[in-house]
């Protein structure tokens, strides 16, 4: 047992922040899309750099346990590097860095922020 699920099993929750990318227009996961993560009020270089594996998803949590405390965040989505290689269009493309910014109020619970894809538009939410 890690010490993760002993302190879940006495009631503490260790939070965490996770993402994924899907291509919408290609109906797959967007496989080698850097993410950048900033805390906004801190200097302006990265927590965390990564890139999606061929599932669009991390290969670890962005943050969790006692490295994710409340407070305003912004994930930078490097979605125009990644439609030069998959969807040749317009130059320059019509999307480049995508940001999103959100509120961690409640740093226990789990934070997952997806981006839906495509050239010309984007979406997210809240997921699970």
């Amino acid at each position: 047992m890690t010490a993760d699920q002993r302190l879940q099993g006495m009631g503490h929750r260790m939070g965490r922040l996770t993402t994924h990318v899907l291509d919408t227009a290609a109906g797959r996961p967007a496989a080698g899309l850097t993410v950048e993560l900033y805390r906004i009020g801190e200097d302006d270089k990265p927590l965390v750099a990564a890139r999606t594996n061929a599932d669009g998803r991390l290969d670890r949590p962005l943050l969790e346990g006692p490295a994710l405390t409340a407070g305003v965040y912004e994930l930078r989505f490097h979605a125009g590097d990644y439609l030069r290689r998959t969807a040749p269009a317009a130059e320059p493309p019509f999307l480049d860095v995508v940001p999103v910014r959100f509120g961690v109020a409640a740093p226990e619970e789990h934070y997952h922020v997806p981006l839906l894809l495509s050239p010309y538009g984007y979406s997210t939410y809240r997921g699970s």
